[in-house]
């Protein structure tokens, strides 16, 4: 098996999770999700809750973050801003992109991994109301709150991305693939963007 880097960027809802663990397992690769996170934390010697806080977000201090702000308050003498736990964390997936193959979901690793040759950026959509069913399911909402929850959640994914990738969240030019999942469900999604990937790499 080549070493493969797949970069999986998702709506919320979309299954963008559970189709990178199925190509984790189809491509022996090691799969990052909130894994990274830990990782990051591991090799920088921060608290995880420090990166879970701060998960995808620009944060409450956007704006301050060329100023050197610390991240947690004036007791804090570390200088830690988003900006540092963003390079941490984009360390932490350039070391294991480089120790073999591997799925990352979110985390701007399209972006980061962007000087690697052995990548492939996967975009996975799905429709709105296909999107709320989801989330209904999986937090116990009802329709309007989960839309409510999509809404706000995505709003705070790209933002993150666009910042820190000076690119837009979700555009296709930023992708090899873009599929949306509502169409095929999860298990034919993966299958079609294994096969896209099995070409792309001659594998």
């Amino acid at each position: 098996m080549k070493h493969i880097i797949i970069n999986v960027g998702r709506q919320l809802g979309s299954g963008g999770h559970d189709i990178g663990r199925m190509l984790a397992l189809d491509f022996q690769a090691k799969y990052y999700d909130r894994e990274i996170l830990n990782l990051a934390a591991k090799e920088s010697g921060l608290s995880e809750k420090i990166f879970e806080q701060n998960d995808e977000k620009k944060g409450f201090f956007r704006g301050l973050l060329n100023l050197g702000v610390p991240h947690l308050g004036g007791g804090d003498k570390s200088g830690l801003t988003q900006e540092s736990l963003f390079q941490f964390q984009s360390e932490a997936i350039q070391r294991a992109a480089k120790e073999g193959s591997c799925v990352f979901v979110g985390r701007c690793a399209d972006y980061v991994l962007r000087d690697f040759g052995n990548t492939v950026n996967i975009f996975i959509t799905a429709s709105m109301e296909y999107r709320i069913e989801q989330i209904m399911n999986k937090q116990h909402l009802d329709s309007d709150a989960a839309q409510k929850f999509i809404e706000q959640k995505e709003s705070s994914r790209a933002a993150y991305y666009n910042y820190y990738t000076g690119k837009k969240w979700g555009a296709a030019e930023s992708y090899d693939l873009c599929i949306d999942s509502s169409v095929l469900g999860f298990v034919e999604t993966e299958k079609l963007i294994a096969q896209f990937i099995r070409k792309r790499f001659e594998l």
